[in-house]
């Protein structure tokens, strides 16, 4: 991404410690770090202060070549300045915080743990404080730009194309290991990174633990088998699953099938912008309710995508205490309703929408992983 762009973001980030009683910006969370600056590590932080319009990005000898390059192509935020410490990045910024003559220092409360916090504090100059913010940088990620909406569109294509060739590794007599493997493997080379998380192959008996691990059990005629993966592309996560059935599946199974199926529509119908999550959540709630599956469907519908796999909002029942965060345009969500009987199996569809603007006409949601989202029945016509 260019500076221009990444400007863009540290004004936001910067508008945001204006309104609360900071002088001062210390980001370590490194997804967050990722997104102000372009700059993805696994260790690093970056000082915002409100006095200088300098940033301060700091990491060690290992990252050194790499952010140093980033700025030599123009693509950190512009007027940053690269500290490379020996010492803890915590420590650094406490010097940087002492030579700017900071007082109060934003920091991102949900992250940093309260030992860390303490001993952060403990380094700062005398005078200077801690000060927990809100979890405000998510929800700015939450919102993509046209960049990060082209990345999506052709992580979401990349991630179909892998789709599509999965009915082919379904075979009778294949443990779930092997198949997720060869799911991680075909993710690989369809241009993805990594995996954002450890693909799931549940057959039988387990596709009916909503996040089963791959065992060693071999597929079998009869047997449901939910497929749940993914991939990160430029440092962006994508995230799909389907439902598969080896051999003829029973009247029963379709029933659940197709009331997940049903949810699943039903929920993507009710997202635009503006709307509540925790009505999204319902529309898919009361559709397997209504189907006699209600207690089946334990999870969330769905969850945000970003740099995280698992990022703000959360799509699901508003907690009696809590936040149920409104849908905005520019979010990109799964939809992911389930049900899972020990007698039967289990049953998961889910896609990536993108929310558009427009509460009315021509709102809704754009759906990015669009392959079919009918029963994988291998070795079928």
């Amino acid at each position: 991404m260019s500076a221009e762009h990444l400007d863009r973001r540290i004004a936001l980030a910067r508008a945001h410690v204006r309104t609360i009683d900071a002088d001062a910006l210390f980001v370590s969370h490194l997804p967050n770090l990722a997104w102000l600056t372009g700059f993805f590590a696994s260790s690093g932080g970056l000082l915002l202060t409100l006095a200088d319009p300098a940033l301060h990005l700091i990491t060690d000898f290992r990252y050194a070549h790499a952010a140093g390059r980033l700025g030599d192509r123009g693509q950190l935020p512009s007027d940053t300045r690269i500290t490379i410490t020996d010492r803890s990045v915590d420590e650094a910024a406490a010097a940087l915080v002492e030579t700017a003559g900071c007082e109060a220092v934003a920091v991102e409360s949900d992250h940093l743990t309260l030992r860390r916090a303490r001993r952060l504090e403990a380094r700062l100059p005398k005078g200077a404080r801690l000060v927990a913010t809100d979890p405000f940088l998510e929800q700015m990620r939450a919102i993509k730009d046209g960049v990060e909406l082209r990345i999506y569109r052709e992580a979401a294509a990349r991630l179909a194309e892998v789709a599509r060739r999965v009915p082919a590794l379904l075979g009778q007599g294949r443990s779930e290991r092997d198949i997720a493997a060869d799911i991680d493997h075909a993710i690989k080379r369809g241009g993805f990174d990594r995996t954002p998380f450890d693909t799931i192959v549940a057959s039988g008996p387990n596709s009916a633990l909503p996040h089963a691990r791959p065992t060693s059990r071999r597929l079998r005629g009869g047997d449901p088998v939910v497929l749940d993966f993914g991939g990160v592309y430029k440092g962006y996560c994508v995230d799909l699953t389907r439902t598969a059935f080896v051999g003829h599946p029973t009247k029963e199974f379709l029933g659940v099938f197709d009331a997940v199926s049903a949810a699943q529509a039903a929920a993507i119908a009710a997202v635009r912008d503006g709307i509540h999550a925790s009505a999204v959540d319902a529309a898919a709630r009361q559709v397997l309710a209504d189907r006699g599956l209600g207690e089946a469907f334990g999870h969330a519908t769905g969850h945000g995508l970003g740099i995280d796999v698992h990022e703000y909002p959360r799509i699901g029942a508003a907690p009696p205490d809590g936040e149920d965060p409104i849908i905005r345009a520019g979010m990109i969500v799964t939809i992911e309703p389930g049900a899972y009987r020990a007698d039967l199996g289990g049953v998961r569809i889910e896609d990536d929408v993108h929310v558009l603007p427009g509460a009315g006409a021509g709102g809704g949601a754009e759906i990015l992983t669009d392959i079919p989202r009918g029963l994988m029945i291998p070795g079928a016509q």
